[in-house]
């Protein structure tokens, strides 16, 4: 019984573990620092990778509660990712602490945003949002619009995923089509 019980949780984390790969892999697409705009800095990247988690998150709360599980384990995998990149940098425990407490609001905050202005197709809202977030911009520039434009239609394409690809471990980020500008 033990071993049934660890070797269900080992193949959840390895889930989990792929699916974060995914959403990692997405958020450091070339296409998002090259024609989007988007700074390759640590800033930067956090908000690539919070707007991708963000979209699978979203995805997974729509599918029901049992998916809902799975993206509270895709969140916690998320920071643990945080902090080992934070302690990478040499960050003592009570810097990654605070740290990791900001981002996490940081990461609720604008998944909120993001998931609102996509579920009511307000692709300006979402920009918006993004030019805040990503640019740092009280108004949505071009790039901004491109980049909202980008993660509408990747989530588009989440919304066609069903629970039994995350559980399986075919799940696979949909890659967005067309240029960014």
């Amino acid at each position: 019984m033990f071993f049934a019980r660890w070797r269900a949780r080992r193949a959840n984390r390895l889930l989990i573990d792929q699916i974060h790969g995914e959403i990692v892999a997405a958020a450091r697409a070339p296409a998002l620092y090259q024609e989007a705009g988007v700074g390759d800095t640590i800033e930067g990247r956090f908000e690539m990778v919070v707007l991708h988690a963000g979209l699978v998150v979203r995805r997974l709360l729509a599918l029901g509660p049992e998916a809902g599980d799975m993206a509270q384990e895709l969140v916690d995998r998320v920071f643990r990712g945080f902090e080992d990149a934070l302690r990478e940098m040499a960050i003592g425990d009570a810097g990654v602490a605070r740290r990791i407490k900001t981002m996490a609001g940081g990461f609720a905050g604008r998944s909120r945003a993001y998931a609102a202005a996509l579920d009511s197709g307000d692709e300006a809202a979402l920009a918006a949002a993004l030019a805040r977030n990503v640019y740092g911009a009280s108004a949505a520039p071009p790039e901004a619009t491109g980049l909202a434009r980008r993660a509408a239609t990747v989530a588009a394409a989440l919304d066609q995923a069903r629970y039994e690809d995350f559980a399986a471990g075919r799940f696979r980020f949909p890659a967005a089509e067309g240029k960014t500008r």
